[in-house]
């Protein structure tokens, strides 16, 4: 079981400790080739892995002078190493050290959020079967069509979030990568080779071409998966948002005891989680938005792209990890209410089964258009006046001169009406068996 979210978690990757830590991986690795090739030391290297250190608060002191964030941080690590610093940043640009640093964070972090959505994924296929043969309406615009089962609404939930496993997989895959190719990515002061290398010890591949910087496509690619993985969270909280209404009550998300929903209401039961969930995910299609303007820069590189991804990766990463908690938690321990279920799938007296007659009679040679009017008329009359479908349908002259009550019976067939749920649960056998 995935633990409950806590902001540590992804604030400890994003924090400056760890993202000069993961700067200093990528020099160190870097002066780890060019001691290869006979460049740096031993005695250097040795002082430089053993003592290669910096301190946050004075590389903020430092930068508040230089205005260089890079400087700032190599200043304060010469005064953990001393002169063998002259050794650190050989032959390199800022960034690539910050850019293969940067992948680094977000692989990190994807590596949280993937987990979380595998379980996310499990606990909606469990419920899906939990939930198999709950009959209840299918609505389309809002309004009921034909019945549903409780099981197939989750299946799809579980479709869709293996798709944005495979995506957030696929962005993890697109953006293992570095580049340390120099200022404007043409090896001019380091080698191809020597990017390899450094690059290997970092198990990140290197861009086949780069500029001064790793191209922002692939940096947008994750906050796609990343949008993508909010909006089908939304998704679900959303139809739970309009089943929980008061006039509806299928389900409820969990309301724990001592919970209050209202200052001034006392009866209220709110849906505040999944409400939360559609603000989040907000959040993360506006940040995808910063992502895909990001990728437009001038030349080899402006700094346009810089003040923004030090917004929107930390705080995409917090979004994604808390919104797949939270509704953890509330698939997990929904609320489901099969009494208010069947009330609300027999409010409509039936007319559910209008194109199982409109069926039955194009069946008998009717024309379609002709047998449209016919099941519409009983429809309407079922509809605006609450009378019994089934009723209006076997009193209809247009219908008896046709079909028999017997045949009339097969079509309000519930079993048949159904049979389709059983084919579309065995597709997911499965996927069940790894799970249960």
């Amino acid at each position: 079981m995935i633990e409950r979210y806590e902001v540590k978690e992804i604030a400890q990757i994003w924090s400056q400790e760890n993202k000069y830590r993961k700067w200093l991986d990528v020099e160190i690795a870097i002066t780890e080739v060019w001691h290869s090739w006979g460049e740096v030391p031993d005695a250097s290297l040795k002082n430089i892995k053993e003592n290669a250190n910096f301190d946050v608060q004075r590389i903020d002191e430092i930068e508040k002078k230089v205005k260089h964030d890079v400087i700032a941080f190599l200043t304060s690590v010469e005064e953990f190493i001393g002169d063998d610093s002259a050794y650190l940043h050989k032959g390199i640009t800022s960034y690539d050290i910050v850019d293969t640093a940067l992948s680094l964070l977000i692989r990190e972090s994807l590596d949280v959020v993937i987990p979380k959505a595998e379980a996310m994924r499990d606990i909606l296929l469990v419920r899906a079967f939990e939930t198999k043969n709950l009959t209840a309406i299918g609505r389309t615009h809002g309004i009921h069509a034909e019945p549903i089962t409780f099981g197939v609404k989750f299946l799809i939930w579980y479709e869709e979030m293996k798709r944005n496993i495979e995506r957030l997989k696929k962005a993890r895959e697109i953006i293992s990568v570095g580049k340390i190719s120099g200022s404007v990515g043409t090896y001019i002061h380091f080698s191809m080779k020597g990017e390899e290398a450094a690059l290997k010890k970092l198990d990140l591949e290197p861009c086949r071409v780069s500029s001064q910087i790793i191209q922002r496509d692939r940096h947008m690619e994750v906050m796609f998966a990343l949008a993508s993985l909010g909006s089908a969270l939304e998704k679900i909280a959303v139809e739970i948002r309009h089943l929980q209404r008061t006039e509806v009550l299928e389900v409820e998300e969990p309301f724990t005891k001592g919970q209050k929903g209202s200052s001034s209401m006392p009866h209220k039961r709110n849906p505040v989680r999944c409400e939360r969930a559609s603000g989040l995910a907000r959040l993360l299609r506006g940040n995808l938005t910063v992502a895909l303007e990001n990728n437009v820069l001038w030349h080899e590189r402006d700094i346009s792209h810089s003040s923004a991804e030090r917004v929107i990766f930390p705080d995409a990463f917090h979004a994604a990890a808390f919104l797949l908690d939270d509704m953890m938690g509330v698939v997990r321990d929904l609320n489901i209410y099969p009494e208010n279920i069947k009330r609300n799938l027999g409010i409509t007296n039936e007319v559910y089964y209008s194109q199982k007659v409109l069926t039955l009679l194009v069946e008998k040679g009717v024309a379609r258009q002709r047998a449209y009017e016919l099941v519409q008329e009983s429809a309407l009359v079922s509809w605006l006046e609450k009378k019994s479908f089934r009723e209006l349908i076997f009193a209809s002259p247009g219908v008896r001169e046709l079909c028999s009550e017997e045949e009339s019976a097969e079509a309000f067939s519930q079993e048949k009406l159904m049979a389709g749920i059983g084919d579309i649960f065995k597709r997911f056998e499965t996927d069940w068996s790894q799970v249960k």
